[in-house]
C-alpha cells in the first residue's frame, strides 16, 4: 500500500508540475518582456535589476517546489478530513 501511495504521489505531482509549468512561463516571459522595453527607453539598470530579480524568484520557486508542492498537498489534506470529519453545524436560530 506504501508503495501505491508513493507513486500516486509522484503521479499528482508531476501532474501539478506540468500544470503550473506555463503559468511560471508567462510570467518569465513577461518579466523579461518588461525588462527589455525599460532597456528600450533608457532604464536599463532598472531593466537588468527587475530581470535578476525575477531570475532569482523563479529559480528559488523551481528549486523549492519539491518541498512547497507536497506541503500545500499535506495541508489540503488535513484541511478537507477536518472539515469532514466536523458535525454539522446546527442551523442558524433567528433571534426577535
Amino acid at each position: 500500500m506504501k508503495t501505491f501511495l508513493k507513486i500516486l504521489l509522484i503521479v499528482v505531482l508531476a501532474l501539478l508540475a506540468l500544470k503550473f509549468l506555463p503559468v511560471f512561463l508567462v510570467g518569465g516571459i513577461a518579466g523579461l518582456l518588461i525588462a527589455a522595453v525599460l532597456g528600450v527607453v533608457g532604464l536599463s539598470l532598472l531593466a537588468a535589476l527587475l530581470a535578476g530579480l525575477l531570475a532569482v524568484a523563479l529559480g528559488l520557486a523551481f528549486a523549492l517546489s519539491p518541498i512547497w508542492i507536497p506541503v500545500l498537498i499535506v495541508m489540503g489534506a488535513i484541511s478537507l478530513f477536518k472539515k469532514l470529519g466536523d458535525k454539522p453545524a446546527a442551523p442558524p436560530v433567528m433571534t426577535a
